[in-house]
């Protein structure tokens, strides 16, 4: 059967013979022999389409949704509820098809949701300017250091230890082939140790990068920090946010950053076995023309008519590619639709209650976890909807307790901070109900 491939035996003959070949090995001739294979890959014999189609609905058994668990699992990924018509919008075909708005005149559509969704995270934000989106939270990271250091002609980053893990290891890696210096700062009682921030910090110093709520869910000193940023001459300071705090929190650029990046999967975006995400950035305006991507404008046509254009393109694609100031290829299109649908749903007053609705139910959480003495607080600081809490338990055993009460526990945070034994984070979000939380804190109570 060849319900793949559609050539015959005689089609790629004939193939071969029209370019002037006798088999297909004389395809791959410039390859040297002592690096190839010469044997057939170590696969399972073929299957037809309906062996296919049974072996992955069994394989899809395997997996079990936030829909069938109870999930106060968050480090980065959130499980928020998404109004239905995110997903009605972002599922049209006129949608969901589109890809990378070339041509103006015939990509209005896309160009003008791109440009509702530069708005909505500049006012967000507190910031300028938008561009059209990046990969997701850790690129983003990436590309704000090297922007800092496009801008300010230096090479060294210094990050937060409390910055998620994950975004931490892809900016070294990105860094290593640049040529970019990166000093981690270590965390103080679960906050950035600033002074050993002040110590950093020097004319070498292209952007210090902190998150908050950071990693442990804890609210940084973000003036603080800026001042400290803002000592030496010409260094930035980039500050990655938790979109749905800044429903309740001042906005990180009343706050002093030049660069603002986040991670915006919380807005309306499931969590889809770990992506596509959505990145986002956002910068002053006399940072615009150094933005990574894109940034779609707002203009009038030949009738006067309202119409959307690209403003700036600083895509490696285009002609000086020596000159590009990052690898970004392409906008998450569709991820930067669902955000702009849930955004414009939500609007102030609903991004407002969404926030405060986390914020009070993970406070409630770590009160019930906590009061009985058995967990006790990881960290003394304000919290925005993750807390750590430590015990004698380790957290494997905690997990698999959860597991087996059908709930979906936290993050053990010793993978990445081994001087945290036993700490496990946990998220809440508007979606857990006063049951669901209590039924976690009676189950915590019974595990030995």
């Amino acid at each position: 059967m060849y319900p793949y491939i559609p050539n015959t035996q005689d089609d790629e003959k004939r193939m071969l013979e029209y370019i002037g070949f006798n088999k297909i090995e004389d395809l791959f001739s410039d390859i040297p022999e002592n690096v190839k294979l010469k044997r057939e890959l170590n696969l399972k014999p073929s299957m037809s389409e309906l062996e296919v189609s049974r072996n992955l609905i069994e394989l899809s058994k395997k997996n079990i949704s936030t829909s069938q668990m109870t999930c106060f699992l968050g480090a980065g990924a959130y499980d928020h509820y998404i109004p239905s018509i995110v997903g009605h919008i972002t599922s049209r075909s006129e949608f969901y098809t589109s890809y990378t708005p070339y041509q103006a005149e015939i990509s209005q559509g896309t160009l003008q949701y791109i440009f509702e969704y530069q708005t909505l995270i500049a006012d967000l934000t507190g910031m300028d300017v938008s561009n059209a989106s990046l990969y997701d939270g850790g690129t983003a990271i990436a590309e704000a250091a090297f922007m800092a250091a496009n801008i300010t002609r230096k090479n060294q980053i210094l990050i937060s230890k409390t910055v998620n893990p994950e975004s931490r290891q892809v900016l070294n890696t990105y860094a290593h082939l640049q040529g970019i210096e990166i000093i981690e700062i270590d965390d103080e009682n679960g906050v950035t140790d600033l002074e050993q921030l002040k110590s950093q910090v020097s004319d070498k110093t292209a952007a210090v990068i902190v998150q908050s709520p950071n990693f442990f869910g804890i609210i940084e000193d973000l003036e603080a920090i800026g001042e400290i940023a803002h000592s030496q001459k010409r260094t930035l300071f980039v500050t990655s946010v938790d979109p749905i705090s800044l429903g309740i929190l001042k906005s990180p650029g009343s706050l002093g950053a030049d660069i603002v990046v986040g991670e915006g999967q919380p807005l309306g975006i499931p969590l889809q076995f770990g992506g596509p995400y959505l990145g986002f950035m956002a910068v002053n305006k006399a940072h615009m023309r150094k933005l990574p991507g894109r940034v779609v404008g707002e203009t009038i046509d030949e009738d006067g008519n309202r119409a959307f254009v690209l403003t700036l393109q600083a895509r490696e694609q285009h002609i000086r590619r020596e000159k590009a100031t990052s690898n970004i290829c392409s906008n998450q299109g569709i991820n930067t639709l669902a955000a702009a649908v849930y955004l414009t749903t939500l609007g102030k007053k609903g991004l407002r209650e969404v926030a405060t609705q986390a914020a009070q139910k993970a406070h409630y959480a770590f009160n019930e976890i906590t009061k009985s003495g058995k967990y006790k607080p990881l960290f003394d600081k304000p919290f925005f909807k993750e807390f750590a809490v430590t015990s004698d338990i380790p957290a494997a055993n905690i997990s698999k307790g959860l597991l087996e009460e059908n709930i979906l526990g936290g993050y053990s945070l010793e993978k990445y901070y081994p001087q945290y034994n036993n700490g496990v984070l946990y998220a809440v979000t508007e979606k857990r109900t006063k049951e669901e939380i209590d039924k976690l804190s009676s189950v915590l109570e019974g595990i030995k």
